[in-house]
């Protein structure tokens, strides 16, 4: 079983992908068996065409030049290459789906693909090309070109050969033994890869928002009740309860927030008629159990599924040992990713526009009460604080909102019409993980906002734990802000802080 954990361990950890002998050896069966039961049979992609030129049957002279037209004739992407990382999950998906036993592939094709990943060399793969059926045809067709020898690849900062890289290494192509091209290029595993990588950032970024949304609490000096387990134990949600768990264990050792019974409880009110402090903060303070809730639950449902994707044979047809059959089928159809990716990415622009309010919370000197406008601690008018960096949250918010729009409803038929509805499941996947880069750079002046809001509170010593600990790291990263100076440098630095997985 492949998780998401190790899939980061592998990517960031430096850990090593490794097959047990079984698990090789139950690959080499299928590929036996394949071998044996597809003699003088009429099996798609071994002895026919593809898609549409399924009709034809191809001459056994030229079923190994079948194997390598597919994958030299279907490296057709465009655009700028994905990066390392999203390739090496695509990878480690592939591989996921070849060690279900039911590819037929030989285990050479596992091996090559294990050592591509052990040592970091990294196809180039355009991020454009799929429709997300029959999976993921042309980027995994750049990554099959690598295999082959052919191509490029990205080894140790460098564009390069891949023949020269894998002579470099002591390594030798695949061969085409059966339908090793058919298999390499038929798969949902560079939308599950992208994804696998986009999962991990949007709990990430879950994360931060949760230890963000108490830090500005305290910084509001709000009542604590909308975080307390009563209020929140009689709502059902599982994700609001845990939101509000995670935020009660934050803020356990902060010294801002106030207690209601306390406050307003104690019969020493009777005689006010307008209360300075508000009785009850803003909804993106007040509410962000609720609103986040659904966006945990959200992320849970898609680990789920994006886990099962690549611990599952997404190619066609699928060879089965057990019945002794070949079954002819649509499991590279990747609905279940597209309509996951569309769900994670609109949670995370739910997420980034709370962010973006309660950034604006910060700045608004009319609706916080306490602080400078625009967090200037500087001369009002001379000098503009953080004024502009709202700018730049609000039009990278609204950029997100445009992408939120759902694209696993879009499908164009193509193929001639072979493929008459398709997923455009790896769309979905790139679209989400722009809303990622999206929702970080918000993130980051928000982070950003909050030290300096701290900074103008003189309030350091009485934040949490936790909040105390990041406020320190920002200003490792980042002043507190004084004079006019340019942010994006510092915006980038704290992005990049906060991406660290």
């Amino acid at each position: 079983m492949i998780d998401l954990q190790y899939i980061h361990d592998i990517i960031y950890r430096s850990a090593r992908l490794e097959w047990d002998e079984q698990t090789l050896a139950d690959v080499g069966r299928c590929y036996d068996f394949l071998e044996d039961f597809a003699q003088d049979k009429v099996i798609y992609g071994i002895n026919t065409g593809f898609g549409p030129m399924a009709q034809w049957r191809v001459d056994d002279q030229y079923l190994k030049d079948l194997q390598y037209n597919i994958i030299r004739s279907h490296s057709t992407g465009a655009g700028e290459p994905l990066g390392d990382e999203y390739v090496l999950a695509a990878m480690i998906a592939r591989m996921g789906s070849f060690v279900q036993c039911k590819s037929g592939i030989h285990p050479e094709v596992v091996e090559l693909l294990t050592e591509f990943v052990n040592r970091g060399i990294v196809p180039f793969v355009p991020e454009h090309g799929s429709v997300g059926a029959s999976g993921d045809l042309v980027q995994l067709a750049h990554i099959a070109l690598c295999l082959i020898g052919e191509g490029k690849v990205h080894y140790h900062g460098e564009w390069r050969n891949t023949a020269d890289v894998m002579s470099e290494c002591g390594l030798k192509p695949i061969q085409i033994h059966i339908r090793e091209g058919l298999s390499a290029t038929n798969g949902t595993s560079v939308m599950t890869g992208i994804s696998a990588i986009n999962q991990l950032h949007a709990e990430n970024l879950l994360g931060w928002a949760i230890l963000t949304s108490v830090w500005i609490n305290e910084i509001a000096g709000s009542y604590d009740d909308s975080m307390s387990e009563p209020l929140n134990e009689c709502r059902r949600h599982e994700g609001q309860q845990y939101v509000a768990a995670e935020m009660r264990k934050i803020a356990e050792s902060s010294h801002c927030l106030k207690k209601r019974e306390h406050w307003l409880y104690d019969n020493g009110h009777k005689d006010v008629k307008v209360f300075q402090d508000k009785v009850q903060a803003y909804y993106s303070l007040r509410c962000t159990p609720q609103i986040l809730g659904p966006v945990y639950e959200t992320l849970q449902q898609a680990r789920r599924v994006i886990e099962e994707e690549i611990n599952s044979a997404s190619d066609n047809p699928i060879v089965d040992p057990e019945t002794k059959n070949v079954y002819h089928g649509g499991n590279f159809h990747g609905d279940y990713i597209s309509l996951e990716e569309d769900k994670v990415k609109i949670a995370l622009v739910r997420l980034t526009m709370t962010a973006e309010r309660q950034l604006n919370y910060l700045f608004h000197d009319r609706i916080n009460g306490i602080l400078p406008p625009f967090l200037n601690i500087g001369v009002l008018g001379l000098n503009y604080g953080m004024q502009a960096c709202q700018f730049t949250a609000t039009s990278t918010t609204a950029e997100s909102q445009t992408l939120a729009m759902p694209n696993y409803v879009h499908s164009i038929p193509n193929n001639n019409d072979n493929q008459d509805i398709v997923s455009m499941g790896t769309n979905t996947a790139l679209l989400t993980k722009h809303v990622v880069e999206n929702a970080y750079q918000v993130m980051s002046i928000l982070v950003m906002a909050l030290a300096q809001a701290t900074d103008c509170l003189s309030m350091r010593e009485r934040l949490s734990k936790k909040t105390g600990e990041v406020y320190d790291e920002i200003r490792k990263l980042t002043p507190t802000i004084k004079e006019d100076t340019p942010f994006y440098e510092d915006i980038e630095k704290v992005t990049k802080y906060l991406k660290a997985l």
